[in-house]
């Protein structure tokens, strides 16, 4: 189970937001099995609405992630959206995200 470990020196991470407001601190055990459900629930789908991306990730992760889905999620998303990693899709009415492009 993620997030089950009990090793108080586990590793962490401090995330980022695409504000530039305060991030927290939070397992990299977490951060990681959230930021690749997520990645993988956008995947090269295009623009994907931001609920059905929340519903896979939970549906993927709900029976071997200990503490709130939702925040993490949220916390993950807003993270990758300031590493450039995922965007949000601008002009739409209800929020929906892409895998940002790579430009050389």
């Amino acid at each position: 189970m993620v997030g089950k470990s009990g090793d108080e020196r586990e590793m962490r991470i401090l995330t980022r937001h695409p504000e530039g407001k305060q991030g927290v601190n939070i397992s990299r055990e977490k951060y990681d099995a959230m930021r690749e459900a997520i990645v993988q629930a956008v995947g090269g789908r295009g623009d994907v609405p931001l609920q059905i991306v929340r519903e896979e990730v939970s549906r993927e992760l709900r029976d071997r992630f200990e503490g709130s889905i939702s925040w993490y999620f949220t916390t993950v998303k807003l993270d990758l959206e300031a590493r450039g990693i995922i965007e949000r899709v601008p002009g739409e009415r209800s929020q929906r995200i892409r895998v940002r492009e790579v430009r050389n």
